[in-house]
């Protein structure tokens, strides 16, 4: 099953990529096939769709939502850099998600659970990835949540 038709099953249209904000490129594809996708924030209909910190003024479960529209955004990215051919990917290499949190929270893992889950969900066993969940101070816009990714693509013939 292509990737476009399982996105399709589970309901999920990818937006428009979000283009960059500052001095920097949303993707960068290397000519051996590595994605590398900057870090992607919860941006539903170009607003922030949660603000706050973990530990005061958000909760887990509407963080792990967040991680969850990060990752949608991850891959709305890919795919308009492979020009919505999907099924160029071979894999996800890498997520790095980054937490807002307060000095104490130490659910990191749980958050970072909502954009791994839909990668697997949406790519399958080419979803499995290493992962890393970074507690920081501050995000961006007061996002509670950013994604950035790694994937491995077939090259463009």
């Amino acid at each position: 099953m292509s990737i476009n038709q399982r996105l399709k099953d589970l309901g999920i249209q990818l937006p428009d990529a979000v283009a960059a904000v500052a001095n920097y490129v949303p993707t960068h594809l290397s000519p051996d096939g590595t994605l590398h996708v900057s870090g992607q924030i919860a941006f539903v209909d170009g607003a922030l769709a949660d603000r706050g910190t973990l530990g005061n003024s958000i909760s887990v479960e509407d963080a792990y939502q967040s991680a969850r529209t990060c990752a949608i955004n991850v891959l709305a990215q890919v795919s308009a850099a492979l020009g919505g051919d999907m099924d160029r990917i071979v894999s996800c290499r890498k997520l790095t998600v980054f937490v807002a949190a307060t000095p104490d929270f130490e659910e990191h893992p749980m958050v970072a659970n909502g954009a791994s889950d839909l990668i697997v969900e949406v790519l399958g066993e080419t979803g499995r990835h290493s992962r890393s969940a970074v507690g920081v101070s501050s995000l961006p816009f007061n996002a509670p949540v950013e994604v950035e990714a790694l994937f491995e693509v077939n090259p463009a013939s």
